[in-house]
């Protein structure tokens, strides 16, 4: 860690995790509080505030090496970020966020699965490729970088936490609603989150061989996507 401390220590990114916040905080002004997008990037916004914090206070934060932390919290959010806005453009944003951006406004669609599906997306897709991008900007190798990622893995523990305290109907409604009780079985985030190590250590494996390279990470989206719109199910309504 002390070698990535020297590489890293001048190469905060430009835009770094305030501009992110800033981003993030205008997603949210610009969408009515139901949309499914609006309800994921709340609870990430409060995470990645959360985040920031705990980098300032570096190695007391949890974070030793505060440019490594930087470089790919930056790189993870711009991911999300990046979809959002190409959605905003009509542009066709990857596999693995198209699900959320299209269910929305679905009215059978509970906030708790649009939360999910974002956490999915971002896990599933995002986090793999910018441990990529991160190892690529600083010149390492992910075993370089695995203290932030167990890190990040930790916040996005607490994000899961966070949705899971806003968002659960209560006891009584789980048992009456027995397809969203299925759903929140059905998708582990733990095991998501040792799925992206693993595609993250296979991608930078392949980065000398761009066709195998590229046919990877489009089948991570594919596959992150596919999970997305399982669990953006319809459901009926809760009973009244």
């Amino acid at each position: 860690m002390a070698q990535l401390e020297r590489i890293t220590g001048a190469r905060i990114p430009a835009q770094g995790v305030d501009s992110v916040i800033a981003r993030m905080r205008a997603v949210a002004a610009h969408l009515p509080p139901q949309d499914g997008v609006a309800v994921f990037n709340r609870i990430y916004l409060s995470v990645t505030e959360a985040v920031d914090h705990a980098i300032d206070q570096g190695a007391h934060g949890g974070f030793p090496d505060r440019g490594a932390a930087v470089a790919l919290d930056v790189r993870f959010a711009e991911r999300y970020l990046t979809a959002v806005d190409a959605a905003a453009v009509e542009v066709r944003p990857p596999a693995c966020w198209r699900p959320l951006l299209q269910f929305r406004s679905h009215p059978g669609v509970r906030p708790l699965q649009f939360a999910l599906a974002g956490i999915n997306a971002h896990i599933g897709h995002d986090l793999a490729l910018a441990v990529v991008d991160t190892c690529r900007a600083l010149d390492c190798e992910p075993a370089a970088l695995e203290d932030e990622f167990d890190r990040v893995g930790d916040v996005l523990v607490s994000l899961e936490e966070r949705i899971r305290e806003e968002l659960m109907p209560g006891p009584d409604l789980l048992q009456i609603a027995d397809p969203l009780t299925h759903l929140l079985g059905s998708w582990s985030l733990e095991r998501a989150r040792d799925g992206a190590w693993a595609a993250a250590r296979a991608l930078w494996a392949l980065r000398e061989l761009p066709a195998l390279h590229t046919e990877f990470a489009q089948r991570l989206d594919a596959s992150a996507g596919l999970v997305g719109r399982m669990l953006l199910t319809p459901l009926p309504a809760f009973p009244g």
